[in-house]
């Protein structure tokens, strides 16, 4: 036994020189922000009195992956494996859609959840779509909304109205079957946000 274990440990040398993985290039992912950012400011029309809280958005199937999703022109679906938003789509909605909310002038505070302030108004959100689509070379987001009254007693508020928003943007022309470049898909699908984040506000506008 004394000769079988020094027979392989003497083996050992010429095994860590040997890999059973072949060798693959390494390729770094590229990780890109969801910041749509305001093209003008809304003028209110009296002073803002009410505060609005932003809870949490929820992802519909298909849309919870940090990996830039394209529609294929035969109508599959690819998630790139080296191109990723920065943080799962929900969590960067949800602080745009606060950001762009609070820049509309709209309220006299945007919160989010935890917050001591006590809310007038509660929007629940819903991530429907984030997406490029190489059929009719559009970029796409969407959301479903609901607006509630915040309860004084605590409980559940009063639905005020529901929404299903959507944004387009057009992608840059490509002749690669994976569609433009990872960049150029994310910038697209952040310009659609923003065609989103903009009928939301439209919608929610006559509560303010």
């Amino acid at each position: 036994m004394i000769l079988a274990r020094r027979t392989a440990l003497l083996g050992l040398p010429l095994l860590a020189g040997c890999s059973v993985f072949p060798d693959r290039p390494y390729v770094e992912v590229l990780r890109y922000p969801l910041q749509p950012v305001r093209g003008t400011v809304r003028a209110p029309a009296r002073p803002p009195r009410r505060t609005l809280l932003v809870r949490l958005l929820r992802s519909a199937p298909g849309t919870e992956l940090r990996g830039l999703r394209t529609i294929r022109a035969d109508g599959t679906e690819r998630l790139d494996p080296y191109a990723e938003w920065a943080a799962p789509p929900a969590e960067l909605i949800e602080e745009a859609a606060r950001r762009w909310l609070a820049g509309a002038g709209l309220f006299a505070g945007v919160v989010a959840p935890g917050t001591r302030a006590r809310p007038d108004l509660v929007l629940e959100c819903e991530v429907t779509a984030l997406e490029a689509d190489l059929r009719n070379g559009q970029a796409r987001a969407g959301l479903a909304a609901v607006l509630l009254a915040e309860s004084p007693s605590g409980g559940d508020g009063r639905l005020l109205g529901q929404w299903a928003v959507s944004g387009g943007a057009p992608l840059a022309a490509s002749t690669d079957p994976h569609g433009p470049p990872p960049g150029a898909i994310a910038t697209a699908c952040t310009e659609a946000l923003a065609g989103a984040l903009t009928a939301l506000e439209n919608a929610i506008a006559p509560f303010a």
